[in-house]
């Protein structure tokens, strides 16, 4: 009878859509100085099959956003992205002067080495997922591609 429960578990499984199973690689947030509200954390997400990100969440900071710096004529600008698309094996980086996920309203400093804890919610076939991400947190001066990656 386990035989039985056990193969009737795994085809109810196999029945079930796949969700995007994204992978997160080098997540981190740059540090802040006391009385800075608002900062970025960065990665690279990678999708197995077509997905979006359309949420991100911390407890480190009250609002938290999906956010794109790109040139608008000669002009930086930022602005949020009501999702983010993570097409199918292709490699999405989030960093600075890109994309990134913005922390607003901090609730404390940050500090170079501390790990923060994100939210990341994933869209793929009208299904939504979680994936929990703990970011390190680098030097406030850190830039993507100079810094020296955290000890596992």
């Amino acid at each position: 009878m386990n035989a039985l429960r056990w193969t009737a578990a795994l085809l109810a499984a196999a029945a079930l859509p796949a969700l995007a199973q994204v992978a997160v690689a080098d997540p981190w947030v740059r540090g802040t100085v006391p009385g800075q509200l608002a900062t970025g954390a960065f990665m690279t997400l990678t999708a197995k099959r077509g997905a979006r990100l359309v949420e991100a969440a911390s407890p480190v900071a009250s609002v938290v956003e999906i956010h794109e710096m790109a040139m608008d004529g000669n002009v930086m600008r930022m602005r949020a992205l009501p999702a983010l698309d993570l097409p199918a094996g292709r490699t999405v980086e989030l960093k600075p002067g890109g994309y990134h996920v913005m922390l607003m309203d901090l609730k404390r400093a940050l500090q170079d080495g501390e790990v923060v804890p994100l939210t990341l919610t994933v869209e793929a076939g009208g299904k939504r997922e979680t994936v929990e991400v703990k970011a390190v947190v680098r030097a406030p001066t850190a830039r993507a591609g100079t810094m020296k990656k955290a000890a596992p």
